[in-house]
């Protein structure tokens, strides 16, 4: 048995995210569906993360294991040739022959997220379901300050789905830069492991900071209080994309 550790490019506006689902196509179906197409094998993929739906992908990874070793580069090429056949909406962008031990999840040391927000008077039309248009000015410096009461670590309860299974509350987040690129604001937000949906409300309720409905230092006060209500709305899933995994 070897096992092979992917990187993985995806576009999930039409995925109902990882994991595989009844009632609509995911990466891990996509991904399964081709190697069963190119091997004959059943397997099963495991991610570093589970993206939601909607939720893109720039350096996801996945690990599987196979009967048989083969060659790296064929391997690549079998999945681009049997993605393509299911108009799959995923590439792989990488194959590399992993050690037996090897995880996508446990082995990571740290994740890494981007979220692009188009700040302009005019909808998005390229970037359609990739960006959370956002039509009236932020204020960058002030969500600027605002992130910097969310670095470390903290009880981040208040940014935290109701649906989520983390045995805790407790992250600490590594970094949260927010930049201005022409017409879009770029959160980079890098942790060892994240809370569901804790970046998209993170980014949530720093654009109420933006807009000027919560000051800067009302972020410390949200995080004390422990309590989802208090925070902001969860950002749309079309801004947010898993860019690395760190090993």
């Amino acid at each position: 048995m070897t096992r092979y550790k992917l990187t993985l490019e995806y576009d999930g506006t039409d995925l109902l995210g990882w994991q595989r689902q009844l009632d609509g196509p995911s990466v891990q179906e996509y991904l399964e569906k081709a190697v069963l197409g190119f091997s004959g094998q059943n397997v099963e993929m495991t991610a570093a993360g589970r993206t939601d739906a909607g939720v893109h992908a720039l350096g996801q990874v996945a690990h599987f294991d196979l009967e048989t070793k083969l060659d790296e580069y064929r391997l690549q090429q079998a999945f681009s040739a049997h993605l393509r056949q299911l108009e799959a909406p995923v590439a792989v962008l990488q194959v590399e022959t992993a050690a037996p031990d090897f995880h996508a999840r446990f082995s990571a040391k740290g994740r890494g997220y981007i979220y692009r927000i188009l700040n302009r008077i005019a909808p998005p039309v390229l970037n359609k379901d990739r960006v959370w248009w956002v039509p009236y000015n932020l204020d960058i410096k002030a969500m600027q300050e605002a992130a910097g009461y969310l670095l470390g670590h903290h009880d981040f309860t208040s940014f935290r789905a109701a649906a989520c299974q983390a045995k805790s509350p407790l992250k600490t987040l590594d970094r949260l830069d927010i930049c201005r690129q022409g017409e879009e604001i770029i959160f980079t937000v890098e942790a060892r492991s994240f809370l569901h949906h804790q970046v998209r409300n993170m980014v949530g309720t720093l654009k109420m900071v933006g807009n000027g409905s919560i000051k800067p230092n009302e972020i410390k006060n949200i995080l004390e209080q422990k309590d989802r209500s208090a925070a902001g709305p969860t950002a749309p899933a079309s801004g947010l994309y898993l860019s690395k995994v760190i090993y």
